[in-house]
């Protein structure tokens, strides 16, 4: 039974790439806007875990913003 499909004991080539790409599409540009905002781009790392990215967003949007700051 486990020779039926020997195909799909492991991910190819293509699906580690296809990864990386949208991994980067989606960590650079948070950790982008997060800089701008004050914050440590690492945090963007957050947006993989489930429920803590939304409560992560929460926060962001309504913690204090640089441009903000100045009213």
């Amino acid at each position: 039974m486990m020779n039926e499909w020997p195909e799909m004991w492991g991910y190819g080539v293509a699906h580690w790439l296809f990864f990386t790409v949208v991994v980067v599409a989606i960590v650079y540009p948070i950790g982008r806007i997060l800089r701008r905002l004050g914050f440590s781009p690492f945090w963007s790392v957050l947006v993989f875990v489930p429920l803590v990215n939304l409560i992560s967003l929460w926060i962001l949007a309504f913690s204090d913003w640089p441009s903000r700051q100045n009213d």
